[in-house]
């Protein structure tokens, strides 16, 4: 029987579940551990080693090569067809066009509580960070 092993840590859980879907969609299975726990008291994410993105111990090859097929290719895979039809913001991604985005509050927060208004953006679609 084979063994999880630790394939890669996280600071957030959006980046792990893309990761895992990633793997899902190469036919790999693969497990996220701590999310809960560090979405609950993220002072404990030192203490734990992150997120962590689990996968079986034969499957660790292969899901080095799919991550790494996938960030070769998805620069050529964007035809931005995921948009979203009333967005919360009137701009759209300088890299893809698309404007399914969210405002990175992480980046002004403090304790978890937003402190200021943040201008940091971040794209579902591409992941691109940018300023507005």
């Amino acid at each position: 029987m084979s063994e999880l092993v630790k394939f890669k840590f996280y600071e957030t859980a959006l980046q792990a579940n893309r990761d895992k879907q990633i793997l899902a969609e190469s036919g790999i299975n693969s497990f996220i551990a701590n999310e809960q726990l560090i979405q609950s008291d993220w002072l404990l994410s030192q203490a734990v080693g992150g997120i962590q993105l689990q996968v079986f111990e034969e499957d660790l090859e292969k899901a080095n090569q799919a991550l790494k097929d996938y960030r070769e290719n998805k620069e050529f895979s964007l035809e931005v067809e995921h948009t979203i039809a009333d967005p919360e913001f009137d701009f759209v991604c300088p890299k893809c066009g698309s404007n399914h985005i969210y405002r990175d509050d992480s980046a002004t927060s403090f304790f978890g509580i937003s402190i200021l208004t943040s201008h940091k953006f971040v794209c579902y679609y591409c992941g691109n960070e940018f300023t507005h």
